[in-house]
């Protein structure tokens, strides 16, 4: 059982996933800070320098923070928003990689002309 384990842990997608939690928990950090130190402020000068994370009400003894889950939102959008930009470029520089390059139907056409040429021998 330990040797399975052993073989489990030491496969590349274990590892890689391990390191993409680990990254993308330190870029939730920076976005975090960009949508509370940056995007609130500018979002607060449009509607009038209102701070969201004070909007609450009250019923009944029960406080709800609704300004903390408009921040909560904001956070949400923008990361997706930055890891759909990051996956297109990734699948842009991807996709450029494995293409092979197609030459054109003309250049095809030739190519198969002289291929029947040299098996008729002339």
């Amino acid at each position: 059982m330990i040797k399975e384990f052993k073989e489990f842990i030491s496969r590349g997608n274990v590892i890689d996933l391990a390191v993409g939690v680990i990254i993308g928990s330190a870029f939730t950090t920076i976005v975090k800070s960009l949508v509370d130190y940056l995007i609130n402020p500018l979002i607060g000068l449009f509607i009038g320098g209102i701070d969201f994370s004070d909007w609450v009400f009250k019923i009944a003894g029960a406080t709800f923070r609704v300004g903390s889950f408009l921040n909560a939102v904001i956070n949400f959008l923008i990361i997706a928003f930055v890891v759909f930009i990051l996956v297109k470029v990734v699948n842009k520089f991807v996709s450029k990689k494995n293409e092979e390059p197609v030459a054109a139907p003309e250049v095809q056409l030739l190519e198969e002309i002289r291929d029947l040429l040299k098996e008729n021998g002339k």
